[in-house]
C-alpha cells in the first residue's frame, strides 16, 4: 500500500490528468446535487476489504461522485459566498498534498510556516496591524472567531483573576455570523445581540450602559463585523473601537467574507477602524482566492493567543523554545500548512493582481445593481454592499422563489438561491469570482 511501482504510477499520471483536465474547464460544468439513494445505486459499496483498485476508485469519482458536487468557482454560481481560487492557488495544494508538511510547529515545517507568515503580514498590513501581529491559518470563520474569542476571555480572566469563575459575556450585532452565537454556545459563555443590521459604537454602548452591574462584570469583548453574509454590511468600527477603549474590552472584527475587500482601494476607507481591534479574521477561501479550506486569523499582540492555546505535555516540551508555532495561536495541535496554496499565488501573481481581481468583483456588482434597478420585473431590497446585492421579484412567494432557483439549476444557468430579510424571502447575489462578468449576471436576470 506504500510501494511506489508501476501501478502507482500509471494511478499518479491518471490523478494529474484529471487534475489539470478539470483547471482547463471555463467555466466548469455546474454539476447538482443527487439524492443518495441514486448515488447509493451507480456507485454502490466503495469501501470493500479487498479495494476496488485506485483507477476503478478515480473512475466512481470522476464519473460519479464529482458530478453530485456543485461547482463553487462556476461563474454564475453566486449563492452563499462562493470560491474562485486561482489556478496556481489549485495546483500549489496538490504540492501541499504531496508534501506530507505538518503545520503545527517550526521544528517540523520551519519553511512552510514562514511562507505562511509572509501571506499573513500581507493581510495584517491591509487591516494596518502593527509590525508585531501574527497569527495562523485555521479551517474557516467558524474556527478563527472561536479561537480569537476564546484568547479574549482568557486575557480577561488572566488580568483578573477574581473573574475566572464567571461566566462570559459577548456583545455583537443582531447581523452577526451564526459562528459568533456558536462560539459562545461552545464556550458557555453568554451573547447579547443589538443593533440593527450595522452595530455601532453607540449601539454597543447602550447596550453595555443597560446591563446590570453583575452582567456588566461578565462582559469581556465586542465582535462585529466587516462585511455581513447576507447583506454585505460593514460594522461602525472606529465607533466600536472608541467604544471598547473605554470599556477596556476585546475587540473582535469577523471578516470571513468582507475583510477581502481591504485590499481594494475604492472600499479601503469604509473599514477604518480595524487598525484598533484586538484580533480578526478573513477567509481566503471566499474572496481572497484561495482553495477550501483557509481562514486567516490574526492577533494585534500574538502573545496573548499563545498564553489561552499553547498545548502542554511532556512530549510537547521541545518546542517550548520561543519560535513561531502555529500550533499555539488557535484551538488545534495537528494542522496542514493551509496558508500555502495562497502564499504561493500570492508569490506567483503578486498582491496588486489581487487588489484588481477584488475591484473587479466590485465592478461587476454595481452593474449588477443597476440591471436589476432598471429590470421590469425587479427591485433592490437594499443599496448594494461590498460584492452582494439583495433583491426581490414583488408578488413572489417563497415557493415562487424556491421553484425559480431550482429550475435554474436543473437547466444549468446558475446556482442562486433565495434568502431572508427582515421575514422577507428575496434573492440574494454574492460575486466573488473575477470571471462573472455582466453577461454572465444579464443571464440570469433575463430568466427573471
Amino acid at each position: 500500500m506504500h510501494e511506489i511501482n508501476k501501478d502507482t504510477e500509471v494511478l499518479t499520471q491518471a490523478i494529474v490528468r484529471y487534475a489539470i483536465d478539470r483547471l482547463r474547464m471555463d467555466p466548469p460544468t455546474l454539476d447538482a446535487e443527487r439524492p443518495e439513494a441514486e448515488l447509493s445505486a451507480m456507485a454502490g459499496q466503495t469501501v470493500t476489504e479487498d479495494g476496488l483498485g485506485g483507477l476503478e476508485a478515480l473512475r466512481i469519482f470522476t464519473d460519479i461522485l464529482a458530478p453530485a458536487c456543485l461547482s463553487v468557482d462556476h461563474p454564475r454560481l453566486l449563492a452563499f459566498v462562493p470560491a474562485a481560487p486561482t489556478e496556481a492557488a489549485t495546483l500549489f495544494d496538490l504540492v501541499v498534498g504531496a508534501s506530507s508538511i505538518f503545520g503545527g510547529t517550526w521544528m517540523e515545517g520551519s519553511g512552510a510556516v514562514y511562507a505562511e507568515n509572509q501571506a499573513l503580514r500581507w493581510i495584517a498590513d491591509l487591516a494596518g496591524f502593527p509590525d508585531t501581529a501574527g497569527g495562523v491559518f485555521v479551517s474557516g470563520g467558524t474556527a478563527g472567531n472561536l479561537s480569537a474569542l476564546t484568547a479574549a476571555r482568557h486575557e480577561w480572566r488572566r488580568q483578573d483573576t477574581s473573574k475566572r469563575s464567571l461566566r462570559g459575556l459577548i456583545v455583537s450585532s443582531k447581523g452577526a455570523h451564526a459562528s459568533i452565537a456558536q462560539a459562545a454556545h461552545v464556550m458557555d459563555a453568554d451573547l447579547v445581540e443589538t443593533g440593527g443590521h450595522r452595530l455601532t459604537g453607540e449601539d454597543v454602548s447602550k447596550a453595555i450602559a443597560e446591563l446590570s452591574p453583575e452582567d456588566r462584570s461578565r462582559l469581556f469583548a465586542v465582535a462585529c463585523t466587516a462585511g455581513t453574509t447576507n447583506l454585505g454590511i460593514i460594522d461602525d468600527m472606529a465607533g466600536i473601537a472608541d467604544a471598547c477603549e473605554r470599556e477596556s474590552l476585546w475587540m473582535h472584527v469577523d471578516g470571513a467574507y468582507g475583510g477581502a475587500g481591504l485590499a481594494a482601494p475604492s472600499v479601503r476607507d469604509d473599514f477604518n477602524g480595524i487598525e484598533r481591534a484586538d484580533s480578526f479574521i478573513v477567509d481566503p477561501h471566499k474572496w481572497l482566492f484561495a482553495p477550501f479550506d483557509c481562514c486567516a486569523l490574526i492577533y494585534r499582540d500574538p502573545a496573548t493567543a499563545r498564553r489561552a492555546h499553547q498545548q502542554k505535555g511532556d512530549y510537547l516540551e521541545v518546542l517550548y523554545d520561543g519560535v513561531w508555532n502555529p500550533s499555539d495561536y488557535a484551538h488545534h495541535l495537528s494542522r496542514r500548512a493551509r496558508g500555502l496554496p495562497l502564499w504561493f499565488s500570492l508569490a506567483t501573481h503578486g498582491t496588486q493582481a489581487y487588489a484588481e481581481a477584488v475591484e473587479r468583483s466590485l465592478e461587476v456588482t454595481k452593474a449588477a445593481a443597476r440591471m436589476i434597478d432598471e429590470h421590469p420585473n425587479l427591485e433592490m431590497v437594499v443599496p448594494s454592499q461590498l460584492s452582494i446585492c439583495v433583491f426581490r421579484r414583488p408578488g413572489w412567494s417563497p415557493e415562487d422563489y424556491a421553484a425559480w432557483s431550482d429550475q435554474l439549476l436543473a437547466d444549468g444557468i446558475g446556482f442562486v438561491t433565495p434568502t431572508k430579510h427582515e421575514g422577507e424571502t428575496v434573492l440574494r447575489f454574492c460575486i466573488v469570482n473575477p470571471k462573472t462578468g455582466v453577461e454572465d449576471i444579464r443571464t440570469i436576470l433575463d430568466t427573471l
